[in-house]
């Protein structure tokens, strides 16, 4: 099977970034296959990637490199870093995203990318670490070099943490973490959270500028144009528009709150 990487991205496809990584990723193997995951994520949106990522890993098979470069702190004196959980290699910056994917967990290993003779200069630009080092690292690591050939070991990185939904008896109160291109607001409040009370289930959901009875399974469980609650296919809920755009239409934003608030029975 050839080789294989995933790739993330905050770039976009307006400009030529995405086009010369990839290119410098074939220089190294040109037998790579390269599946893009997104190249939209909102510029510098860690935790947006992470949670883009998390509803692709599961689907790849062992031995693919995720290469992730959402990049605050580019041209800074944050670690270039590559890590190996369960079966699965990980590239990009220090800036928290690994944590974020193992999700309380710690990884088998992570180096720092400190090896030069694996980046595609020794002198990498200042501001495309994704072209000159992650890049080409990734296509190294794909084909199947070790990690502590392209780095050095590494206990410390950067770590970020989830922020969970707030559940008691009175109800659930999380916040919107993603919104598709379809408009559909997906929040930080999962299926186990949700059934853990059976009361979810005919709760009233608060967000944005509306109030919605129930959580559904699926949109045409509403008439065309009205607004619900479902569990998606992430396994979180989120809140649509059967056919209609639910951020538009109900001043939903990333960050938006919202509660489930259960009723008397």
């Amino acid at each position: 099977m050839p080789p294989l990487v995933t790739l993330t991205t905050d770039f976009g496809l307006k400009d030529a970034y995405v086009a010369a990584m990839k290119g410098a990723m074939l220089h190294v193997e040109p037998s790579l296959r390269i599946v893009d995951v997104t190249h939209q994520v909102d510029p510098q949106d860690v935790m947006g990637a992470a949670f883009v990522l998390l509803q692709v890993i599961p689907f790849y098979p062992e031995g693919t490199v995720h290469l992730v470069v959402v990049d605050p702190d580019v041209g800074s004196a944050r670690l270039p870093i590559a890590g190996r959980f369960e079966g699965h290699l990980f590239v990009g910056p220090d800036n928290g995203l690994l944590s974020l994917l193992l999700r309380g967990s710690e990884p088998d290993q992570v180096v720092v990318l400190d090896q030069r003779s694996f980046w595609r200069t020794e002198q990498p630009a200042r501001t495309f670490n994704a072209r000159d080092l992650f890049g080409p690292v990734a296509a190294h690591l794909a084909s199947g070099r070790a990690l502590d050939e392209v780095g050095t070991p590494t206990d410390t990185f950067r770590r970020l943490h989830w922020a969970h939904p707030l559940a008691d008896d009175e109800g659930i109160q999380g916040f919107v973490v993603h919104i598709d291109r379809f408009g559909n607001c997906v929040t930080n409040i999962s299926r186990e959270v949700i059934e853990k009370d059976p009361r979810s289930r005919h709760a009233k959901c608060y967000v944005g500028s509306t109030i919605i009875e129930g959580v559904h399974d699926t949109y045409t469980d509403v008439p065309q144009g009205e607004p619900l609650a479902l569990l998606g296919s992430s396994n979180h809920l989120e809140v649509g528009v059967n056919g209609g755009n639910a951020a538009t239409l109900l001043t939903i934003h990333k960050g938006s709150p919202v509660s489930l608030v259960y009723g008397d029975g």
